[in-house]
C-alpha cells in the first residue's frame, strides 16, 4: 500500500497566505499614524529583529563577508525597502483591494525582466499569451477605461513600480544571493534587517509619523513587521522544505483573495465586478508565465 502524502505543510501554507494577504490591511492601519517611509522602515526593523532573534536562538551563522553583504543589500533594496515604501505610498492613493490585486502582477513583471533585462530565456507562446492576459487584467483591476483620478493613477503607477522591483529582485537574488553558503533563514534575517538600515536615514530625515498612535496603527505595524515581514519568511522556507517550491509558490494565488475579502469586510472598501474579473485574469497570467498552465502544446 502506498503511503498517503504528508500534509504537514498545509497549516504553514494557510498561515502564510492569510498573513501576506492581510498585509495590505495592516499597511492601511499603519498609515493611520505612520507616513509611507515610517511603514516601510518599521516593518523592516520589526521583521529584522524578529528574524535575528530567531537565528540567534537556533545559533544560525549570519553572512559577514563584504561582497556577500553587498549582494544582499541590493536584494534588500529591491525586495524590501523600495517596494515597502511604494506599497505604503500607493495605498495612500488607492484601496487595499486594488493593492492586493496588483501585487499579483509580480510573476508577470518577473518574466518580463528575465526576458528583457537579464536575457536568460525567451518567451514562449503560452508566456506571450500570459503577458497579454496580464495587461488586460491590469486594465480591468485599475478601471483604466472607466476613468481614474490623477491621484488614483499615481497610486497604480507606484504599486506597479513596486512589483517591477520584485521582478528585478528575483533573478538577481537567484544569481547572486541564493548561491551563497548560508541558510535561507540567515539570508532572510540579514536582508530584512539591511532594508531597515537602508531606510533609517530617510526615517530620521523625514520622520516616521504624521498623527498620534492608535490601537489600530500599533497592532497593524506590529503584525505587519513581526508576521508579514518576519515569521512569513520562516513559514515560506518551511513550506518549500516540506511541500517543494512549486506548491509553496502557489501561495501567491491566495494573497489577493485574502486582501480583497479583508478590504471589503474590515475597511468597507468598494469594488467592481470588473476588478474581480481583472484579478482572475492577473492570476491566470501568473499561471501562464510561470508555466503552470499550458494552453498551446508545443509540437
Amino acid at each position: 500500500m502506498s503511503k498517503a502524502p504528508s500534509t504537514k505543510w498545509l497549516p504553514g501554507f494557510i498561515a502564510l497566505g492569510i498573513t501576506w494577504g492581510a498585509s495590505f490591511l495592516f499597511i492601511k492601519w499603519g498609515l493611520l499614524t505612520l507616513n509611507s517611509i515610517g511603514v516601510a522602515f518599521m516593518r523592516g526593523a520589526i521583521g529584522g529583529a524578529t528574524l535575528l532573534i530567531y537565528c540567534l536562538a537556533i545559533k544560525t551563522r549570519l553572512p559577514h563577508k563584504v561582497r556577500d553583504l553587498g549582494h544582499i543589500a541590493v536584494v534588500a533594496l529591491l525586495l524590501n525597502a523600495i517596494p515597502g515604501y511604494l506599497f505604503a505610498l500607493g495605498e495612500t492613493h488607492v484601496s487595499s483591494v486594488m493593492a492586493g490585486l496588483l501585487n499579483a502582477t509580480t510573476p508577470l513583471m518577473t518574466v518580463l525582466v528575465i526576458t528583457v533585462g537579464f536575457r536568460e530565456q525567451k518567451i514562449d507562446a503560452n508566456q506571450a499569451i500570459g503577458v497579454v492576459v496580464g495587461f488586460i487584467g491590469i486594465i480591468l483591476v485599475t478601471g483604466a477605461f472607466s476613468g481614474l483620478s490623477s491621484n488614483s493613477w499615481r497610486g497604480v503607477i507606484e504599486l506597479l513600480c513596486a512589483t517591477l522591483c520584485y521582478g528585478i529582485s528575483f533573478p538577481y537574488s537567484r544569481r547572486y544571493v541564493n548561491v551563497l553558503e548560508y541558510s535561507p533563514r540567515a539570508l532572510a534575517a540579514t536582508q530584512v534587517t539591511t532594508s531597515a538600515i537602508i531606510l533609517a536615514p530617510f526615517a530620521l530625515l523625514h520622520g516616521i509619523t504624521h498623527a498620534a498612535w492608535s490601537a489600530k496603527s500599533i497592532w497593524g505595524i506590529l503584525i505587519l513587521g513581526a508576521f508579514g515581514t518576519g515569521f512569513a519568511y520562516i513559514w515560506n522556507f518551511r513550506n518549500v522544505r516540506l511541500a517543494g517550491s512549486l506548491i509553496a509558490s502557489t501561495v501567491t494565488y491566495i494573497t489577493p483573495v485574502v486582501a480583497t475579502l479583508l478590504g471589503i469586510w474590515l475597511l468597507k472598501e468598494s469594488f467592481k465586478v470588473t476588478q474581480v474579473v481583472g484579478g482572475l485574469l492577473v492570476l491566470l497570467s501568473g499561471a501562464l508565465v510561470q508555466k503552470r498552465l499550458t494552453l498551446i502544446r508545443s509540437s
